[in-house]
């Protein structure tokens, strides 16, 4: 693959791209790197915002400038190859599109965006799909085994709206999980904070840790099955593997959850069909600024998972 250098520059924020962190737009500026590579940059100082070191974590104001480092990147041309099987698959996924949102059915299995030894996610597809679009964005993220819901800003100003509402709290966010054994005690609201072991950009571990940050999540018990227990989960917070790991520090593991999970009884239920994580992301509720009415979105279970559920003895 040949390359082409880019030197040294400095660009000024403006007013559409203020108000997102500052690692995101690197990785919206360089989206041919891996995410490894991006926070070297900031973890080493080499990109500077107002002459000084900053944060990843910063939100980027109309008017600052920010020296980038020099990079080599893809010459053009060098995209990475789509399958038309994978192109096929996101087109036939889409479940809304307005003049702000475009909303998918993630399938389980495809990562939302490339790095990591990821060639290709969502966002690089649905951008094949539609070169002429001038902007899309992901609004937020699912773990690549999670399938269902994804939302994508379709402009600037729906980003950040979404992301506003994101960390506010004003979406509402139901998954659907199967979990090991029979639940006990009917709905129940978890609230245990969560932290990341292992250095930013390599494959990290979430763990339950007084020092971490709040997640709560609300299990509700939809079907009980001599074996397993089909859960709605609403969460108030979105911190990566939130879901798994509350209930398998519970005692009830998500089924197919190679990480969190129960490897035996992974390895049973595969024999029984299921090869994914049973986790869904089933619906998203929320205002956005602007628009009347309440924006509601459901993804309907996928068909392997409805198997697993059609299959099992109550």
């Amino acid at each position: 693959m040949s390359e082409q250098y880019h030197p040294a520059r400095k660009v000024t924020v403006t007013a559409q791209q203020a108000g997102q962190r500052l690692d995101n737009f690197l990785f919206a500026r360089f989206r041919q790197l891996p995410k490894t590579r991006i926070y070297k940059m900031l973890r080493k100082g080499e990109v500077r915002v107002n002459g000084g070191r900053i944060k990843q974590s910063y939100r980027i104001q109309a008017g600052d400038e920010l020296r980038l480092p020099p990079v080599r990147l893809p010459a053009a041309g060098d995209d990475p190859i789509i399958s038309s099987r994978d192109l096929q698959t996101i087109a036939a996924a889409v479940i809304h599109e307005d003049n702000d949102l475009l909303v998918i059915n993630k399938p389980s299995g495809m990562a939302v965006h490339s790095g990591s030894g990821i060639a290709v996610g969502v966002i690089e597809i649905i951008r094949k799909l539609r070169p002429a679009e001038p902007f899309l964005e992901l609004a937020h993220r699912l773990d690549r085994s999670t399938s269902g819901c994804l939302l994508l800003a379709r402009h600037r100003a729906a980003l950040t709206a979404l992301h506003d509402l994101w960390r506010s709290g004003g979406v509402t966010k139901q998954y659907l999980a199967l979990v090991a054994g029979q639940w006990q005690g009917g709905a129940m609201r978890v609230d245990m904070p969560l932290a990341r072991a292992g250095a930013a950009g390599q494959v990290r571990a979430t763990q339950v840790d007084e020092a971490g940050k709040q997640a709560v999540s609300h299990f509700e018990p939809v079907r009980l099955f001599s074996d397993a227990t089909l859960m709605r989960v609403r969460i108030d917070t979105g911190r990566t593997h939130q879901i798994r790991v509350h209930a398998a520090e519970l005692g009830y593991p998500l089924l197919g959850d190679d990480r969190y999970g129960d490897f035996q009884l992974n390895r049973q239920w595969k024999k029984r069909g299921l090869k994914r994580l049973f986790l869904h992301a089933q619906m998203l509720e929320f205002y956005l600024p602007g628009r009347v009415g309440e924006y509601h979105f459901e993804a309907p279970l996928p068909k392997e998972l409805q198997q697993i559920l059609d299959s099992i003895d109550g």
